[in-house]
Formats: structure tokens, sequence, C-alpha cells
């Protein structure tokens, strides 16, 4: 899938969500696909689930 498709895929979501729940669901459609977005990226460069664990057990001491 190119990256124009995925955006006008997003696109339809958030006018979905902004037509039909107003608002606060445009907000919360566009807050998860940001999150959704920043995570792949993150994946995609390598990330793995052992590093978030790391990252957090050091946050926590």
């Amino acid at each position: 899938m190119s990256r124009a498709f995925i955006g006008m895929i997003a696109g339809m979501a958030l006018a979905f969500a902004g037509y039909f729940g107003g608002f606060g669901a445009f907000l919360l459609v566009a807050a998860l696909g940001g999150l959704g977005w920043a995570a792949g990226h993150w994946f995609d460069g390598g990330g793995s689930l052992q590093d978030l664990r790391d990252g957090y057990e050091r946050s926590r001491r």
C-alpha cells in the first residue's frame, strides 16, 4: 500500500468520525491514529518490546 492511499484512508476515517461523532470523536480518532503511526514507525525502525520494557524498568527506579 502506498503512503498516499494510507493517508486517504486515515482522512476518510477522520471525516466519518467528525461527521457522525462530532469534534470529540474527531480528536479521539486523530490521537489514536497518531499513536498507531508512532508505534508502527518505531517497530519499522527496529524497535522491540524488550527495548520498551527495559526503558519502563529504568524509569521506575
